[in-house]
């Protein structure tokens, strides 16, 4: 058996790779690369990419290498990562999900770790829309943990950050979420030791209905 919460909200805060898109395969072949040329254990690696923008991990795992480095090693990354697409997906219930907020006017916006080039490649391989608002690596200054994406997110909808719910599926995306001051849906089991407000399987899970003054309820069956 499963659980109904109901969360209300404003606005929805959407992350792309785990929680629209399944890309993991992607991710995987791209990093576990990088991991062979910089001599480190490909596993260990994958337990910290998720979330973050390529030169933060790179950090984690090259603590004492010149930032400098890292920028420039990530550039080459997310070309890397933007030509493969191969076995990118959708998330289960994804294009339902997404059409549901166009189609019910729910304010809502992307915030990737990923930039502008990557995010439209991998929507456009797993067949989603883009939405219109879009918060991308560009657009900041700081990776997932750090809050500024969500934030940034919530400011260009304009609603308060106490009104918005993100959905996440990494650790450093729900961090991110809880500073924000925002609640959080984790997607997946990736999501589920991470502490965030409810789980879900994937996005056939959620249902969105909105109000007569536009208040959101999202039926979460977690």
């Amino acid at each position: 058996m499963t659980a109904t919460t109901v969360l209300t909200a404003r606005a929805l805060l959407l992350d792309m790779d785990g929680t629209l898109v399944n890309s993991d395969a992607a991710v995987e072949r791209v990093w576990r690369r990088w991991a062979e040329r910089h001599g480190l254990d490909g596993a260990e690696i994958m337990k910290v990419v998720h979330g973050r923008q390529g030169y933060a991990t790179m950090a984690v795992l090259l603590p004492e290498r010149p930032m400098e480095q890292n920028l420039a090693d990530n550039v080459r990354m997310l070309a890397e990562e933007t030509a493969d697409v191969d076995g990118v997906v959708p998330i289960p219930g994804a294009p339902e999900f997404l059409a549901s907020l166009v189609d019910g006017g729910v304010p809502h916006a992307l915030v990737t770790s990923a930039d502008v080039a990557l995010s439209t490649a991998r929507m456009g391989a797993a067949g989603l829309a883009l939405p219109e608002v879009r918060v991308t690596a560009e657009s900041v200054g700081a990776s997932k943990p750090d809050p500024e994406g969500f934030l940034k997110g919530a400011a260009e909808l304009g609603i308060a950050p106490e009104g918005c719910v993100v959905f996440e599926d990494s650790g450093a995306g729900i961090e991110a979420g809880r500073a924000a001051g925002m609640r959080v849906v984790g997607v997946g089991e990736r999501a589920r030791s991470h502490g965030p407000d409810v789980v879900v399987p994937d996005l056939t899970a959620v249902r969105v209905e909105v109000a007569d003054d536009g208040t959101i309820r999202l039926h979460v069956n977690g």
